[in-house]
């Protein structure tokens, strides 16, 4: 697997340095918005996320209102009152205060601190000095818990990516060094004991091994890699010891890589993520204006009408309530960590989002395009038939055997597997060579054979059955001093998955289902009838691929999505609406246009990815409408005068959680 060279290392440093300008005016005022960015912290976060804050201000409040309930003589005083309470409202009300300042340094005023300082201080003006405290202790401690759960949701990707084990045992002159992996060198050699983890990408100089690839992969079955074969930090080697050679350094890796895609993929919004953040900077205005007309017309009112009784601190605390009841957080956070849930959820399963606005494009894909070799069959031939009608089968084994042992062919390595799990053995041939595009000329006992292709038995005059040309399987034909005397087809064969993959397609109501390959249209109309694809294209060039693509994608009402293996699918995956690699994790070219990469090589994963994207969406529209609805609830109520600040804090608080708690509901819900 090539590594990504250095122009497109900096690009991607240059986009995760761009992610926190980007976004820096929100995460600036929003507290929860630096845990979304991933570890991004300011550095006064130690300072407000203390507990003892909260927990003074509670002792300090419910102490005042006691000592104020039970009349104790020196609290009636007002301005002990006064003192009592802004003591208790200093350690929660003193951060949310900075933040505010350093926001508004930003030029960004309408912000949900400004909105909770205002109502405070309004509070404290009307006299109302317990709701002052509570506003601001209650927000603290609503911020405090989402906090916790966005950086639980953090937290539990990255330990889910990053399986690598942070000690490796290096072999410097002939003895064991344990280091950290991070400081382990290119080309040096390390050892990984039975059942331990590889802690970087290397090559393996010791005898094959198996190792369960699932962290990388999601796939279960143990993989079995030769000596000579590329290991990927993550991999748990399985039944012995292996030796590896180091060929990236740590911060290099495969898994890295993963991990950066899938913090990265945070970066992009999706529509939904946009428009609440144009929705939140349009919002607050509109809401403080509201307030400052809920608290003012009524005077206008009373001026001209003297009938009208106007109470200046009624209407005041009228318009506070609903300042803080309009506090858009649940919204503000709730939305992108729903995204970033379901990026979290499919990643789980070997499936990398490469943005969020791709978790809202894959549920609109009504036309789906695969490529044929590599997607939903191995690349691999396997053995369709044998016909020996003048030889017994050892012999016509034996002969292509011998005939094909030392070639390097995909079909000559399949038909010596093949003959050798029959248990056949070599035949003396002599003299053999090599006939370029048609196969091999060789003596057996002093008789001519010929191993090849059809094209190598017409130069030679040989008559052979008729059912070795019909141009589905690839036919290798065996002749005897020009007689015929038997053949083997092979053909590409078909994913574990990919019966089910079509299957769940189709149930998810995608109806345009087609298959597209360089291969002979007859194989590829062979494969497409198996797995009941209606449409099939064969011996399509890769323009010829997207000149195809291209064509659909401009179709009226059409949204497509094309998945290819990456390895000379970039054009193509570049020009559909969503492009899916798979298994393209070595293919630097498949990462950069692929939109979503399903890392386990099984296309089943696709109906999965869609699933995740739906259910993703719902959890989504939920928290806007949940929230919004119980937003409009409370503020009319407060305008009206039947909601009290208290209420009004706990509506926000109330109504942030609970969108966080089913935003992170994705988290634990089982996809296939």
């Amino acid at each position: 697997m090539e590594h990504i060279d250095n122009k497109e290392k900096e690009e991607c440093e240059c986009h995760h340095h761009g992610h926190h300008h980007e976004h820096g005016h929100h995460e600036h005022h929003h507290e929860h918005g630096h845990h979304h960015g991933h570890g991004h912290e300011h550095e006064h976060e130690e300072e407000e996320m203390k507990p003892w804050r909260p927990a003074l201000s509670f002792i300090l409040l419910i102490a005042g209102i006691l000592l104020g309930h039970f009349q104790i003589n020196w609290f009636s005083n007002e301005y002990i009152q006064l003192i009592w309470y802004i003591a208790a409202f200093l350690p929660v009300g003193l951060p949310v205060a900075k933040e505010a300042w350093e926001a508004m340094e930003e030029k960004d005023f309408f912000n949900e601190f400004t909105l909770m300082l205002i109502a405070s201080i309004g509070a404290f003006c009307i006299g109302e000095y317990p709701e002052a405290v509570a506003v601001m202790l209650f927000y603290t401690v609503g911020e405090m818990l989402q906090d916790k759960a966005v950086s639980r949701a953090t937290n539990d990707i990255n330990k889910l990516l990053d399986t690598r084990p942070a000690q490796a045992t290096v072999i410097r002159n002939d003895e064991r060094h344990e280091i950290p992996a991070k400081e382990v060198n290119v080309g040096e050699t390390i050892e990984v004991k039975a059942g331990e983890r590889i802690p970087l990408d290397g090559k393996i100089t010791s005898d094959e091994a198996d190792f369960d690839t699932s962290a990388l992969t999601g796939e279960s079955i143990p993989q079995t890699i030769t000596q000579g074969g590329n290991v990927l930090a993550g991999m748990i080697c399985l039944n012995k010891p292996s030796r590896i050679t180091v060929t990236k350094p740590y911060d290099k890796s495969e898994l890295s890589r993963i991990l950066e895609l899938v913090q990265n993929s945070a970066e992009k919004k999706s529509p939904t993520e946009l428009f609440i953040h144009k929705f939140a900077r349009i919002y607050t205005p509109c809401v403080i204006a509201l307030a400052l007309l809920i608290t003012l017309l009524p005077a206008v009112v009373g001026f001209f009408n003297p009938a009208f009784d106007y109470q200046f601190t009624e209407w005041l605390h009228r318009g506070l309530v609903f300042l803080v009841i309009s506090c858009p957080c649940a919204l503000v956070i709730s939305i992108p960590l729903g995204y970033y849930g379901g990026i979290g959820a499919a990643s789980r399963l070997g499936i990398l989002f490469k943005g969020s606005n791709h978790l809202d494009s894959i549920t609109k894909v009504n036309t789906i395009a695969f490529d044929k070799t590599g997607t939903l069959t191995t690349g691999q031939f396997g053995i369709t038939g044998v016909s020996h009608p003048e030889v017994p089968l050892s012999t016509l084994l034996g002969l292509l055997l011998a005939a094909e042992e030392n070639s390097t062919h995909p079909i000559a390595q399949a038909i010596v597997k093949y003959a050798k799990e029959q248990g056949a053995e070599p035949l003396p041939l002599t003299n053999i060579q090599e006939v370029a595009g048609n196969g091999i000329e060789a003596e057996l006992e002093g008789k001519r054979l010929l191993v090849g292709n059809s094209k190598l038995m017409q130069k030679h005059g040989i008559k052979t059955p008729p059912s070795s040309d019909e141009g589905i399987f690839s036919t290798v034909i065996c002749a005897i001093d020009n007689q015929y005397v038997g053949e083997i087809q092979l053909s590409d064969t078909l994913k574990q998955d990919s019966h089910e993959a079509i299957k769940r397609l189709t149930k998810h109501g995608i109806k345009d289902i087609r298959l597209l390959s360089g291969d002979k249209k007859k194989t590829v109309e062979h494969f497409a009838q198996k797995l009941g694809i209606a449409k099939a294209y064969g011996e399509l060039l890769p323009q010829d691929k997207a000149q195809h693509i291209e064509a659909i994608t401009k179709e009226a009402g059409r949204f497509v999505a094309f998945v290819g293996d990456g390895m000379n699918d970039a054009p193509v995956l570049a020009l559909s609406h969503v492009g899916i690699a798979m298994g393209g994790l070595g293919s630097d070219a498949a990462i950069e246009s692929a939109d979503i990469i399903i890392q386990t090589d099984q296309p089943s994963k696709l109906a999965s990815a869609i699933e995740i994207g739906k259910a993703t969406r719902r959890i989504v529209k939920q928290n806007i409408v949940g929230a919004i609805g119980a937003k409009l609830a409370v503020m009319l109520l407060g305008a009206l005068g039947f909601a009290s600040l208290w209420a009004a804090v706990f509506a926000d608080v109330g109504v942030a959680l609970l969108a966080v708690l089913n935003a992170i509901r994705i988290f634990w819900k089982k996809f296939e």
